[in-house]
């Protein structure tokens, strides 16, 4: 073999290894590209955070359609509550609020709305209606300041147009549907259930929702009092049975929680959106302790699989969810504003995570 053979030889195998190169490159843009298109049209979850806003309100519902809907706003408290809450919304990947559902006119649920009005661009809103109470009107006057101009009035019966999740209105403005829904049927717990007088206004006017995706059901009654809750349980459980009730007056069961009515429910799992002295355990207005253990009535309930706090309550340390699944164990002082998350697939699993540990378990959807 001369030297220009050999040469040669070397430039074609140069040029191969070039080629097998480039090959190569090409096959993995190709490869990277396939998963991104792959990832991009899978199907999303769908996800519910409930921000830590200590005793109040705000529940971050992120539709796998990507569309967004904020349930409250939480507490004025300078900028703290909607700081938080546009923190969640962007480790959910949001950009603006496409729908806000004011539940009611109280502090801790419509204080947070100016301030983060600032932090993000908000879409349509809706609410109960005009009736305010003279103790109550700096909030509504807060709240129409945001939303004065693109607002709904709801209905029991109305359905919020969230993409990709139904979400039906089951009580607004002291109304609630009159018919039941899938599930729904006469009551037997009716003939001996309790029952109490109605509470303040508010209590017995705010927006209800149920969410549904797939066969998961989710209850959100705000701070519903526990006559108005026996309304849609009594004698005909109008909602019938869900996945996930949010406990009424953030776990303070003296006013909510009619065993009536969560045993008809008979939630499998349950979140209370606590903070450490507010809600779950705590006494009703004027009293020195709660009436009854918060905690171990929520326990009792039918087919309960799993109890998940945004805070340990400090008012009964005797009675709370294990560590692993209460978000914040701190005093307000000292809270670091975890949040619980859902995620929830279309063929009917349910995992919660805890943001503070990272702790998760999943539950099959009944």
């Amino acid at each position: 073999m001369n030297a220009n053979s050999c040469s040669a030889e070397l430039q074609l195998g140069r040029s191969a290894a070039k080629a097998a190169h480039y090959a190569c490159l090409i096959g993995a843009l190709v490869l990277a590209q396939a998963q991104s298109i792959a990832q991009s049209t899978a199907p999303r979850d769908l996800q519910i955070y409930w921000v830590d806003v200590e005793g109040g309100a705000a529940t971050l519902v992120v539709s796998p359609s990507g569309e967004s809907l904020l349930y409250d706003s939480g507490w004025e408290v300078g900028d703290r509550d909607a700081k938080r809450i546009a923190e969640a919304a962007k480790t959910a990947g949001l950009t603006k609020i496409d729908y806000f559902v004011l539940s009611h006119f109280h502090a801790d649920h419509a204080g947070g709305i100016v301030a983060l009005s600032k932090l993000l661009p908000i879409g349509r809103c809706f609410d109960r209606g005009d009736f305010i109470e003279p103790a109550n009107q700096r909030w509504r006057d807060a709240y129409l300041s945001v939303c004065g101009s693109k607002r709904t009035i709801l209905n029991a019966g109305d359905r919020i147009p969230l993409k990709g999740v139904q979400v039906d209105v089951v009580a607004s403005n002291g109304m609630t549907i009159s018919k039941p829904m899938a599930g729904g049927g006469p009551n037997s717990l009716c003939a001996t259930a309790e029952n109490k007088p109605k509470d303040v206004p508010e209590t017995q006017l705010m927006v209800s929702a149920l969410f549904t995706y797939g066969k998961f059901r989710f209850l959100d009654t705000a701070d519903l009092d526990w006559e108005k809750e026996m309304e849609l349980a009594c004698p005909v459980n109008l909602v019938g049975h869900v996945t996930m009730w949010q406990t009424g007056r953030h776990g303070a069961l003296d006013g909510a929680g009619a065993p009536g009515f969560l045993h008809a429910i008979a939630p499998q799992v349950v979140v209370v959106n606590n903070g450490p002295r507010k809600g779950l355990g705590g006494p009703s207005p004027g009293a020195q302790k709660a009436a009854s253990i918060h905690y171990e009535r929520i326990a009792k309930s039918p087919g309960i699989e799993g109890i998940w706090q945004g805070h340990l309550s400090l008012f009964d340390r005797d009675h709370n969810a294990v560590p692993d699944m209460i978000a914040n164990l701190e005093d307000s002082d000292q809270c670091q504003g975890h949040w619980l998350k859902a995620s929830i697939t279309r063929d009917g699993r349910l995992t919660m995570t805890n943001g503070r540990n990272g702790f998760s378990r999943t539950y099959t959807v009944r």
